[in-house]
């Protein structure tokens, strides 16, 4: 947890009432502007004492509903409906946004593999750093909205680790279900140190991510779970008056308890899924077949579920490389030992 100084410049004042919009600027030196900057929008909305939550979007720039969803609550979110403070990120990484892309165009990364970043790093490490060394210390709910972007579909939901803090946990539990999207999945992904997520967690932030659609696409109900679940978590943690909108159907509670639930691509070629996401299935069954459609005669590979359970996540380009995840099954969740 670096402390180093930062070199993304903000001049919001994150200890003064009332609503302050402006822009985090990131230097990005360029052949049209050696002085040129990045600007990240931002807004911070405070109004007394009270618990702190940030909402962020954007962090890939394919992934939309968060996005959405943020920015409008920055754009309406008066201080006089609060009591704590709110501070909104709706487009943490503008230059993967511009692209329609996970990684930025500009130094090729994945910033939710950049936590808790570098000051001297590329713009991504900045700007991560700047998040983790800046705006984390401040926070006490972080809400990070993500979609499967254009590597895959998603059922939607909310997601979280299974931190140690049992409190943490029983907390988080319960701010999910108050989020109310219809599926919470308490899971451990395949490289999770450099996340968002994690950096929060190491600096004892309550941590609620979500994964509400995908496929390149703006998830119309996506959208509505995401505008919901940001208005539901400040009525949760009593920033704001009343009690959350209830869900259609409550949230369920399941998990992802170990990597034999991941299928991953044995080879290139085009993917063909066997099931949609939301639907039951089991270990053993075809999880979908790696078409070589360039080759002649070439028989296409099966893939196989290594669990029973629901379909969180599927593979969403049609094309695949070997490696990818083609399939993510979740369980009904029960703590481990």
């Amino acid at each position: 947890m670096s402390e180093a100084a930062s070199r993304v410049q903000c001049d919001i004042d994150f200890g003064k009432d009332g609503r302050q919009a402006g822009y985090l600027r990131a230097p990005l030196s360029r052949n049209t502007s050696g002085w040129g900057v990045t600007l990240i929008p931002i807004v911070v909305v405070r109004n007394g004492a009270g618990p702190t939550v940030l909402f962020t979007g954007g962090v890939h720039g394919d992934e939309y509903e968060g996005p959405i969803a943020v920015s409008e609550l920055a754009r309406t979110l008066r201080p006089e409906e609060i009591s704590g403070r709110v501070i909104m990120i709706p487009a943490v990484n503008p230059p993967a946004m511009a692209n329609d892309t996970r990684l930025s165009p500009v130094d090729n990364r994945d910033m939710n593999r950049c936590f808790p970043g570098d000051p001297a790093g590329t713009i991504s490490q900045m700007i991560a750093h700047f998040i983790d060394s800046r705006i984390l210390p401040l926070v006490d709910v972080l809400v990070d909205i993500h979609t499967a972007g254009h590597s895959g579909d998603s059922a939607l939901s909310t997601n979280m680790h299974a931190v140690a803090d049992a409190d943490i946990l029983r907390r988080t539990l319960e701010a999910a279900e108050a989020f109310g999207a219809p599926y919470n999945v308490v899971f451990s992904g395949v490289d999770e140190f450099a996340t968002l997520t994690s950096a929060a967690e190491r600096r004892g932030v309550l941590t609620l991510g979500t994964e509400l659609g995908g496929w390149g696409r703006v998830n119309v109900e996506g959208v509505r779970v995401a505008r919901n679940g940001v208005r539901n978590i400040l009525a949760h943690f009593g920033l704001t008056a009343g009690t959350p909108t209830p869900a259609a159907t409550r949230t369920r509670h399941m998990m992802v308890p170990d990597q034999r639930h991941y299928t991953f691509a044995e080879a290139d070629g085009v993917f063909e899924p066997t099931n949609v996401v939301g639907d039951r299935v089991r270990a053993g069954d075809p999880a979908g077949w790696c078409h070589a459609v360039e080759m002649i005669d070439r028989e296409p590979l099966e893939h196989r579920y290594g669990g029973d359970g629901i379909l969180w996540m599927s593979a969403g380009p049609g094309r695949v490389k070997r490696g990818d995840v083609v399939a993510v099954v979740m369980t009904h969740y029960a703590p481990l030992s």
